[in-house]
């Protein structure tokens, strides 16, 4: 059963408008235009990760939209969401990039902003594989989206100073572990293990090492800049430059393996 427009669009309007909350104060200090100031330096680490990153992104952007055509048009629904991520990403990793260069300081909203709509999206990914193959309940798809919410404005707590920053890490990762359970032990992972399309189940599999392995990164890089007695300027160069690793592994890797998939199940069927 696909997920019918009415829940989808109510689901993408509801992140859109968190997005645009006053998430924090820092937003008000931050220069009108960041791209008229500072240029970036070869030297600056944390400056040139962010410029790469975005180069990445959009290149992935592209390829996403680009093999729509060659994939069936049960797949392009999923084709066009990893390109949305990778899009949302890129323009997000501009602007966080000129923040860091031009003030010193981590794009902490900004980069929340990103998160409160692309990592919802990931999260549809595992809904709409399962519904390009399957009927699903709409219930996996609610599941994973209140476990992402959890996860993030637990982290941000922390992060924005709106709480301490162990309790926020403490819900932060409750909400991860209840996405875990659902893609591994909950309807999600039984909807999968009925499956007859290896393409899928291969998609599904891996994209669960994805949410395992490579969202941990994050919380490592939330304990190196907020959980250990580092200087904070060293702590914050760490904390982004483990955010932005993990950014470009985890968005541009899942639509990969979701591509994959596509090409593999259309192929499958016109053989």
């Amino acid at each position: 059963m696909k997920i019918s427009s009415r829940i989808l669009k109510s689901t993408l309007g509801a992140v859109s408008m968190l997005a645009l909350l006053p998430l924090s104060s820092q937003a008000a200090t931050l220069p009108a235009s960041p791209l008229a100031a500072t240029n970036l330096k070869p030297d600056d680490l944390v400056g040139v990760s962010f410029w790469f990153i975005s180069m990445a992104l959009v290149a992935a952007t592209a390829f996403f939209f680009n093999e729509r055509s060659r994939v069936s048009q049960k797949w392009s629904t999923s084709l066009n969401v990893s390109g949305l991520v990778t899009l949302v990403a890129a323009v997000h990793y501009f602007y966080m990039r000129d923040v860091w260069v031009n003030t010193g300081t981590s794009p902490t909203v900004f980069r929340y902003i990103d998160w409160l709509i692309t990592v919802p999206l990931l999260m549809v990914e595992f809904y709409l594989i399962l519904s390009a193959v399957t009927k699903v309940s709409s219930g996996i798809f609610w599941r994973l989206i209140i476990g992402t919410f959890v996860m993030l404005i637990g982290g941000y707590a922390g992060e924005a100073g709106l709480m301490s920053v162990m309790p926020a890490f403490i819900i932060g990762m409750a909400g991860w572990a209840f996405i875990l359970y659902e893609i591994f032990a909950g309807e999600a992972s039984k909807a999968n293990a009925s499956l007859s399309s290896p393409a899928v189940k291969s998609a599904f599999s891996l994209m669960r090492i994805i949410v395992t392995v490579g969202w941990s990164i994050y919380p490592i890089g939330y304990f190196f800049g907020y959980l250990t007695s580092s200087e904070p300027a060293e702590s914050m160069t760490t904390l982004n430059l483990v955010y932005n690793l993990a950014d470009v592994l985890n968005k541009i890797a899942f639509g990969v393996i979701i591509w994959v998939a596509a090409v593999k199940d259309t192929e499958a069927h016109r053989a």
